[in-house]
């Protein structure tokens, strides 16, 4: 039995054999660069840093050299509640036998301990000058992509759009209402590339 390919697939088959030749091919030599020199490697793109805005918090106010704008906050203090188990009567067991004659009593004891108090906080924020009505009206759209705001896209900086504004940030470590400038360049409100 004879098998013929016809030609399309014949003629598909060669380039294809072709193109797999040249993968090990040297690149041509060019004025700036000669042959056989290594290419430059790619700059990588930069992505914005990891998703938690706790580590924008400043412990000291930023001095008159800083640019930009920044907030003052008091940030809560950390309380954890212990709960305790403290024996009150042991258990009372039968010499000879050993069963229980009464099982052991406790009382349950609840503490709230400071962990780390609170404390003047500074970020950096965005200028209100920079606050315009068409950039409200974006940090409005982000939010409400983000499930976080349902007023109107009006531009105006409502409570309910400082709200969602603290709920974006309360759930990423920045207990806010007012605009962080982090917050901002990752919802596109603010460019990355502009300085503060």
């Amino acid at each position: 039995m004879t098998f013929c390919l016809p030609c399309p697939t014949l003629a598909l088959l060669a380039l294809c054999a072709a193109l797999a030749g040249c993968t090990g091919a040297e690149a041509p030599a060019t004025a700036d660069k000669p042959r056989g020199e290594a290419a430059q490697a790619p700059v990588p793109i930069v992505a914005p840093p990891a998703n938690s805005l706790a580590g924008e918090w400043l412990k000291s106010p930023p001095g008159p050299e800083a640019k930009g704008c920044f907030t003052e906050e008091r940030r809560p203090a950390v309380v954890e509640t212990v709960t305790e188990h403290v024996l009150v009567e042991p258990e009372d067991r039968d010499p000879k036998t050993g069963a229980v004659l009464s099982p052991a009593r406790y009382r349950t004891t609840t503490q709230a301990r400071i962990v780390s108090g609170g404390g003047r906080m500074w970020f950096a924020s965005v200028c209100a000058a920079e606050m315009t009505t068409a950039r409200i009206a974006v940090l409005q759209r982000a939010l409400w992509v983000r499930g976080l705001y349902a007023g109107p896209l009006d531009g105006q900086m409502s409570a309910a759009t400082r709200e969602a504004i603290r709920r974006y940030q309360t759930q990423r470590g920045l207990l806010s209402a007012d605009l962080s400038l982090r917050a901002a360049r990752e919802m596109g409100v603010v460019s990355w590339l502009a300085t503060p």
